[in-house]
């Protein structure tokens, strides 16, 4: 006897985002997961655009979104792009109505909803002649009206049916041929129980009788969200949907939808909320949200994924690492491993990881990278040329580097290196209960040792070794006013560090200069 064997579920899931300007933090995590989801399992990955809310679209942040997704390296099989290849004969390509310069491709398409609208509505139109939905003529403020009327009475806002239990055919042919404007609802049963199994939470059930008879159609001839995303979803053989908590609510809506097309549903995942410290939903009112923010602030690409990642998803089974690839995201991310509970946006988690890959860097990269932050910066822009040198920078940086947390940091604790004339008082080279006779003894002693170096030996170690010999046992009296003199603040890189950026030159200036005063 053989066994049948099940073929294996074909793996299609699509990052859907509306053009409205930027990328959400929130919304980079869903296309990761997307993206870790379908590598894992030798799926596909589709981008669609959801842009059926016109009101809401932002000039250009179509190509914005997609430059976004490439930057972030999470590439997509299906969908919306800027530029294409045909990898054989069976793909198609068509260049987008709505965007110049956005091309879709495949053989589900078109992926941009405003190009669909003749798709929502025939399956709209389906449900009414299957008597599952129905017309709506009410006007917007009796329904405003109804609404007041609803909350005063402390009752949950539903539609009360009036255009399906009051129009009778003959009026709703009349109005249709008039012109009238009017939306298309979905007659939703009562009395019923919607159960479905989500990845992350579990078995969830909802009440048909919370439910309202949703717009399918708006009155613009647009549709809504709920009737747009699952004929797409249906029509693009989506298996798994993977989205926010905050979709939560819809779904047993979209589930109805599912039933009453009689089409087979897909997998739900719900990912937990991104909260701010204090536990509240994440909001541009109390913070940034935008992925292009974090980067204009020196995050690093492969941290800020690295740490939208962990909102939510670790590895568990007792291991401790938290710094991924995203090669390694892809070998270790499991979905169903994903927690229930919010997650925090922790900022000061968000810097250790970002310092983690900022060590890691080459000194020729790290300077690359905080380039365009240290030119935006007065005390560079006011430097000597010869401060703002690749050699020079690069010395800095190899000081700094394990210190920053961010690339917009580089340069700010340090200022000293970009000045050749420090403003001090006097007093400061003096540690504790010192004399102005011992600071000149003691700066004449460094200053003799620096002298006494030849240019091949002004290395970090031999400078180290030199001062802190000179300095014996009186580490604090020696060092501290040296220290004063080459920087002009209290704090600062060991002096023989600082020497070593400086270079022998202008650093015996700066001791020379301490002694004047």
């Amino acid at each position: 006897m053989t066994k049948k064997i099940e073929e294996k579920k074909e793996i299609r899931v699509r990052f859907a985002p509306s053009p409205t300007g930027y990328l959400h933090v929130g919304n980079l995590r869903s296309a990761l997961y997307d993206f870790l989801f379908a590598k894992q399992n030798q799926g596909t990955m589709i981008l669609r655009i959801e842009d059926t809310d016109q009101k809401r679209y932002v000039e250009g942040s179509v190509e914005k979104l997609i430059e976004s997704l490439r930057w972030a390296n999470l590439d997509w099989q299906e969908g919306a792009f800027q530029t294409a290849e045909i990898k054989d004969n069976k793909t198609t390509v068509v260049t987008s109505e709505s965007y110049p310069g956005i091309i879709e491709v495949g053989d589900s398409g078109p992926y941009i909803q405003s190009e669909r609208l003749e798709i929502y509505q025939k399956y709209a139109e389906q449900l009414v002649q299957e008597g599952k939905a129905y017309y709506c003529f009410c006007e917007p403020e009796r329904l405003e009206q109804m609404r007041e009327e609803q909350i005063a009475q402390k009752r949950a806002h539903k539609y009360d049916r009036y255009c399906l239990k009051n129009v009778s055919q003959d009026q709703i042919n009349e109005n249709l041929k008039k012109g009238c404007a009017h939306t298309i609802r979905l007659k939703v049963p009562n009395d019923e129980t919607i159960v479905f199994e989500d990845m992350i939470r579990g078995k969830v059930s909802f009440s048909t009788n919370t439910i309202d008879d949703q717009v399918l159609i708006k009155s613009d001839g647009f549709p809504t969200y709920h009737l747009a995303s699952v004929v797409d979803d249906h029509l693009m053989k989506i298996s798994h949907v993977i989205r926010g908590e905050e979709w939560l609510p819809s779904t047993p809506k979209h589930i109805l939808l599912y039933r009453t097309f009689g089409w087979e549903e897909p997998t739900f995942a719900h990912l937990p909320l991104l909260l701010n410290p204090d536990k509240t939903k994440l909001s541009k009112r109390q913070g940034d949200v935008a992925v292009e923010d974090y980067l204009k602030k020196g995050y690093l690409k492969e941290a800020l994924i690295n740490f939208i990642a962990l909102l939510g998803w670790n590895p568990g089974g007792g291991q401790t690492q938290e710094i991924f690839s995203l090669d390694e995201l892809v070998k270790n991310f499991r979905l169903e491993k994903v927690h229930k509970a919010g997650a925090v946006f922790d900022l000061k988690k968000l810097d250790w990881i970002n310092s983690q890959y900022i060590k890691k860097l080459s000194i020729s990269d790290l300077l690359e990278k905080a380039q365009p932050f240290l030119r935006e910066k007065d005390f560079f822009q006011e430097a000597p040329t010869e401060f703002q040198q690749k050699d020079y920078l690069e010395k800095i940086l190899t000081i700094e580097q394990e210190r920053l947390s961010k690339l917009s940091e580089v340069g700010e604790e340090n200022k000293f290196f970009f000045k050749d004339k420090l403003s001090y008082e006097k007093e400061l080279l003096v540690w504790k209960e010192m004399d102005f006779g011992s600071v000149k003894t003691n700066l004449r002693q460094a200053l003799d040792v620096l002298k006494e170096i030849v240019p091949d030996g002004w290395r970090r170690d031999i400078l180290a070794e030199k001062l802190l010999a000179a300095a014996g046992e009186n580490r604090g009296e020696f060092l501290w006013p040296l220290r004063v003199a080459l920087t002009g603040e209290q704090k600062s890189p060991s002096p023989s560090d600082v020497a070593w950026v400086l270079g022998q030159k202008e650093s015996i200036q700066r001791i020379e200069s301490a002694l004047e005063k």
